[in-house]
């Protein structure tokens, strides 16, 4: 569904022209580590996506859990070598705008599915 379509591939390229940002993290053992702001991130906009779409079936938020969980372990390989890192300033406003536009693919998943119950009825 989102990552298996062409707009996450397309994300993935735009986040490998920008893995020079996380060539060297921040210390580790900082209070936050990317791993913590990832998973965050992540789950907040998940939940948002979750309140935007109340009458998604239980099945179709399942799946879209599971979606959310493949993204963030095709980010923790990724960012392996800096995953325990706290992240900078930079790094995280990166995240942020990434994980915004994942979200974006979610919404559009959403509204895809919509209008096909939508045509079936």
């Amino acid at each position: 569904m989102v990552v298996e379509s062409e707009g996450y591939h397309a994300l993935i390229e735009h986040f490998t022209e920008h893995l020079a940002l996380f060539e060297k993290g921040g210390e580790e053992g900082g209070q936050e580590c990317i791993e913590d702001v990832v998973m965050d991130m992540i789950a907040s906009n998940l939940m948002v996506v979750f309140q935007q779409n109340p009458d998604l079936d239980a099945d179709f938020r399942f799946k879209l859990m599971q979606e959310a969980d493949n993204v963030m372990e095709d980010l923790s390989e990724v960012l392996s070598s800096v995953w325990t890192c706290c992240p900078t300033n930079e790094q995280i406003a990166f995240l942020e705008d990434y994980i915004s536009l994942v979200k974006n693919l979610f919404d559009s998943a959403i509204a895809e599915r919509l209008a096909q119950n939508y045509v079936t009825r």
